[in-house]
């Protein structure tokens, strides 16, 4: 438990904000960085034919110490943290026997972990929690999982009597961005199947996910003086205002749960020359999938006809799809895992991730890859939590895993 606590209290230290507006990968040094260290401690804990690539990826084995042949299992983390918010000078704060009320994170800001807002936090009463001072998020996404990873892999090396086969390992780059798959070296990694350590509350397994795109709209406008600009301006920050509100209100992230896809507008820039906005387009559903993404390009279409050609532009890039398909002709790793968390007295919660992880791209790169809990909370903000007991669950999950194909 110390060893899993003062590995993450170090690991959340380092800023691994990802940037997608680098276009190099990893996107942003501090990636690299911490790759170094992760790289060095599994050569000092005995993890074998530790690379790290061009690209920043870190892999590394534990070669099997069975004389029969066992399914080689991969365990993923991803290295950086959300740019939506800072990830430098992270100080958490460790709070013991947790007494299931709202915390103080800032006094001097008045920035308060409520459970008003967050009533999941009356289940960790009693339990360590891990929270950000409310002026960074914490990184628990998905720096809790890589230290899950590590110390269930230090366990494994230091109790040689626990027997298994070929444990590969990885930490991989700007996840955060959608680029986390963009490099990984499947061949070189090797396993029949993997996991990725990367979901949230206690029991969380999943191995559906969103189908996702993106479109990049460009409107273009016609700015003269404001005294004389009858029947000449075309304000683009009109145009997609308009353009909004052709999209269905009612389907956005806060109106949507469950299966229920949305269409998420993540950003605008403008004045009247020229207006630029980004959304990000989920959807479970194949056919549905591909319905928004024909919506957004009919409302181009629509303002186009209105104002005339080329007033409008829309750029639609697919992004990831839902691995359901990949991962059902093996289910048996979703079953051993269900198993693993109920050995551990964990309950598992099968849901559908409302987002996206390597393991979604990964499963169509070849590499079936459900993903795990780790423990964390309100990723991608100032609110963001982990809980230490639920993060010891994990390591237990992925050590019965590893046990479970031993035997099989």
């Amino acid at each position: 438990m110390k060893d899993l606590k003062d590995r993450f209290l170090g690991y959340v230290k380092v800023n691994t904000k990802s940037d997608e507006n680098t276009r190099v990968t990893p996107s942003t040094k501090g990636q690299l960085e911490f790759g170094k260290i992760l790289a060095e401690e599994l050569k000092a804990i005995g993890v074998q034919n530790v690379v790290i690539s061009e690209h920043g990826y870190v892999y590394g084995v534990v070669p099997s110490n069975m004389d029969k042949k066992v399914p080689t299992i991969g365990f993923i983390a991803h290295m950086d943290t959300s740019p939506d918010m800072s990830g430098e000078n992270v100080k958490p704060q460790v709070i013991e026997n947790y007494n299931g009320e709202d915390v103080v994170l800032n006094k001097d800001l008045g920035i308060v972990l409520s459970t008003s807002k967050f009533p999941e936090l009356k289940d960790l009463k009693g339990k360590t929690i891990i929270t950000t001072d409310g002026t960074t998020l914490l990184g628990a996404d998905d720096k809790a999982g890589v230290a899950e990873i590590m110390t269930a892999v230090e366990y494994l090396i230091n109790n040689p009597e626990i027997k298994h086969g070929d444990i590969k390992i990885a930490f991989t780059p700007d996840e955060e961005i959608g680029e986390g798959a963009d490099h990984f070296d499947v061949e070189l990694f090797a396993a029949d199947f993997a996991y990725t350590v990367d979901g949230g509350t206690e029991g969380e397994l999943e191995y559906e996910n969103f189908n996702a795109g993106s479109a990049k709209v460009t409107i273009h406008g016609t700015n003269v003086h404001p005294g004389s600009a009858k029947n000449k301006m075309v304000n683009s920050m009109l145009i997609a205002n308009e353009f909004i509100s052709m999209l269905p209100a009612n389907e956005t992230p806060q109106t949507t749960e469950g299966y229920e896809g949305f269409y998420h507008l993540t950003d605008i820039n403008g004045e009247v020359e020229k207006t630029t906005l980004s959304y990000i387009i989920r959807d479970f559903f194949e056919d549905s999938f591909k319905k928004r993404m024909e919506a957004v390009k009919s409302v181009e279409d629509k303002l186009n006809e209105k104002y005339g050609q080329g007033t409008v532009d829309v750029v639609l890039k697919e992004q990831y799809r839902n691995m359901k398909e990949k991962v059902e002709p093996v289910i048996h790793i979703v079953d051993t895992a269900k198993k693993a968390m109920e050995d551990a007295g964990v309950v598992p919660t099968i849901v559908p991730i409302r987002g996206g992880t390597d393991g979604a791209r990964l499963s169509f790169m070849g590499l079936p890859t459900p993903n795990l809990f780790t423990g964390g909370g309100n990723f991608h903000g100032k609110y963001e939590y982990a809980c230490l007991d639920t993060m010891k669950k994990s390591v237990e999950v992925i050590l019965n895993i590893v046990k479970a194909y031993s035997e099989k």
